[in-house]
């Protein structure tokens, strides 16, 4: 064979091979194009399309006077693509990638610029498509670092990427914060209005898909696929911010003087059963307090003397007692030996009335176990029918259970339980139970259970109201209801409370309690350890709210009316004072134009506006926008004082405010005695005057 036909058979058998490779390649292409094309289809769809969640803006929480309790605002995490296409050319990267890092470590303080360019240069050799910069960035914040270098290429080139979600905040921070509560993933059980109303408040995701583009952005495709998210419900709650700030405010105060373990403070609306402010407090060292647990609707203790009330009422129900019965207030002495007498010592014989008064613990014991000692299932009876027993049913997790004793617990004591719970002892109840019980009292018999939300709306719309569920109709007759709010007078006018709650301007019935509490697994008499309480309702002779107030373990006084009085008292009267529907008897002044108020000389615009509020005819003589008023028998007439340049203004019946500004602006220099309005000036009102003169004026 010659040199040319190896030539050509080694020509033809190399092309012979490439058109039997071109064949394979087609075989194989129509095989992957016509028998395994949907199964490529639907991988390279999940490459490029995937579902989205859409989270749905969580509704609000409201206060009872429409005040935001409760918002979501959105922050953003924010990630870096390190390959984006704007800053895929290392010379662009290189050349702003410091520039970048001073900024970043200029804004966030959270690194220092080498780290930030460390960090960013390790992910770019890492390929990093998904880097995290920073978390918890607010849309304002983001708008900023959005011009940052590299940044400001473009929303999607420059590589950063904001992913948004929604954070919940408190507008009025600590405020009623343990009552509305919170839910997070981190949460199995949510606490306050957030938990027990999630299903409304967080609303339902949406769906959306989204096709991932150039630079790794996904964009919306098939809008009628599109599952819209539904947003939130928004919850009205019973809270009013100003009373709930004012019951923080003052329990706060007195448990940083008394140095105490802990507190609350419940205000509750009397016919409505609403709650209107909760606090809470913990302390979490020497001097701070925390809202860490919400003992009003958790904090399960022995009540102490405010119990009393049930055991009276039980007494003068059954007609064992009446108010003018007289009773000893010496030493009782159980059978075994043991002997309840009153912290006070004895104040000798009183009738039934002012043993409550007083609360007298050794009158009280010998009155329930004379009169229910044979049969203590009639007492017990009384408690398991006001439902002292039993939760509440609140509308927020978290409520502790009652424990009250009878007769066939096996821990009761023939000798001992009986006499001991009659003064409140033997038995665990929380704040809120016991203020249910008096706020009935107050209701004229009539036990609501408490609510802490009024109602749940969507797009401004009601879905849902609540209103309180009746647990009694009548806790007793209106024979012992009349005596029993007699008994509650007594205690703030004549009894335990007399020194701090009463008050003259109003009336307020209540109880004084102070207990012993057990020390954990130790009892009694490991440490000496009280809680002090005081429950009642006010106006007393026609009362809107109910209030307790209970102190955990105070140093020095630890008595009730010493300890939680104050914080009733101030709470009662700041509540007193901001609602005028509340005044009774309230002496009225008409004031007539035959008499006008007194006022300043000055500014003529406050002026007017104050009388004009009060509804007082004025004679405006002129226009001035200063002048003097004069009193006459019809109405206000005013003389015009217009300042003149280089001319002494008259600042005669001016306030110091008014007078320094005249002056001010005629260049003069002030000298200034006493205090109220300007009685006498030492240049006269019209003489010629020059910048920088000193000038005296008197205030009286």
């Amino acid at each position: 064979m010659n040199i040319r036909a190896n030539i050509l058979l080694r020509v033809y058998l190399a092309f012979g091979l490439i058109v039997l490779f071109a064949l394979a390649v087609f075989v194989r292409l129509c095989d992957v194009q016509f028998r395994q094309g949907h199964k490529w289809v639907a991988m390279a769809d999940s490459l490029s399309i995937k579902e989205f969640e859409i989270e749905a803006t969580r509704g609000n929480i409201y206060s009872v006077d429409g005040s935001l309790l409760a918002t979501s605002v959105p922050e953003y995490e924010l990630r870096m693509d390190l390959f984006a296409g704007g800053i895929q050319d290392d010379k662009i990267f290189n050349s702003k990638v410091d520039s970048l890092a001073m900024k970043l470590s200029g804004f966030f303080k959270d690194k220092s610029a080498k780290d930030y360019s460390r960090l960013l240069r390790k992910a770019r050799q890492d390929s990093a498509r998904y880097l995290l910069i920073k978390r918890k960035v607010s849309y304002q914040d983001l708008k900023i670092v959005r011009t940052f270098p590299l940044y400001n290429i473009g929303t999607h080139s420059g590589g950063l990427m904001a992913r948004p979600k929604n954070r919940r905040i408190l507008p009025f921070k600590a405020l009623a914060a343990r009552t509305i509560g919170y839910k997070n993933e981190n949460v199995a059980n949510g606490v306050g209005l957030e938990g027990a109303y999630g299903n409304y408040i967080n609303g339902e995701t949406g769906r959306q898909l989204r096709q991932r583009i150039t630079g790794g952005v996904w964009i919306p495709v098939n809008s009628d696929a599109e599952v819209a998210p539904k947003d939130g419900a928004d919850i009205i709650s019973t809270i009013d911010i100003n009373i709930q700030d004012l019951a923080q405010s003052a329990l706060e105060k007195q448990l940083i003087k008394s140095q105490a373990h802990h507190g609350s403070v419940i205000v509750m609306e009397v016919a409505t059963g609403e709650i209107r402010a909760v606090a809470n407090f913990t302390k979490v060292e020497e001097g701070v307090y925390k809202e860490q647990f919400n003992y009003a609707i958790a904090g399960n203790q022995d009540p102490g003397s405010t119990f009393k009330l049930a055991s009276y009422m039980a007494l003068l129900e059954d007609k064992k007692v009446d108010t003018t019965t007289l009773i000893g207030t010496e030493n009782y002495r159980l059978p075994g030996g043991h002997v309840i007498k009153d912290s006070h010592g004895s104040v000798g014989t009183l009738n039934v009335k002012q043993a409550f008064e007083q609360s007298s613990n050794s009158a009280i014991a010998q009155l329930i176990n004379r009169h229910y000692s044979t049969d203590p299932k009639q007492f017990t009876d009384h408690l398991y029918d006001w439902h002292l027993h039993e939760k509440t049913g609140l509308q927020i997790p978290g409520e502790a259970k009652p424990w009250v004793k009878n007769p066939s617990a096996k821990s009761w004591n023939k000798n001992m339980t009986l006499p001991q719970m009659a003064y409140g002892y033997e038995m665990m109840l929380t704040p809120l139970k016991m203020l249910t019980l008096y706020n009935a009292i107050a209701n004229d018999g009539k036990m609501v259970a408490p609510i802490f939300v009024r109602e749940i709306r969507r797009l401004g719309n009601p879905i849902e109201q609540f209103k309180a569920k009746v647990m009694n109709e009548k806790v007793c007759s209106d024979e012992t209801l009349s005596k029993i709010k007699a008994m509650l007078e007594g205690v703030v006018t004549n009894g335990s409370g007399k020194q701090v709650v009463h008050n003259p301007l109003y009336k307020i019935a209540g109880k004084t309690g102070t207990a012993q509490v057990a020390d954990a697994n130790l009892g009694y008499k490991a440490k000496r350890q009280y809680q002090a309480s005081f429950v009642g309702y006010f106006p007393a002779d026609k009362p809107k709210y109910s209030m307790i107030v209970v102190i955990n373990d105070p140093k020095g006084a630890y008595y009730g009316a010493l300890v939680s009085g104050p914080v009733f008292r101030e709470v009662a009267d700041r509540i007193y004072a901001s609602d005028v529907n509340m005044y009774n008897k309230v002496e009225e002044r008409l004031a007539g134009n035959t008499v006008a108020p007194e006022a300043k000389a000055g500014q003529s615009q406050a002026t007017k506006k104050v009388y004009n509020a009060f509804g007082i005819k004025a004679l405006y003589a002129a226009k001035s926008g200063y002048f003097n008023s004069v009193d006459t028998n019809n109405g206000v007439a005013y003389e015009e004082n217009t300042p003149v340049k280089g001319v002494m203004p008259n600042v005669n019946g001016m306030g110091l405010k008014d007078a320094m500004f005249l002056l001010g602006n005629a260049g003069l220099k002030a000298r200034v005695k006493g205090s109220g309005k300007v009685i006498s000036q030492s240049i006269h009102p019209g003489s010629r005057i020059g910048k920088g003169l000193v000038v005296d004026i008197m205030l009286q």
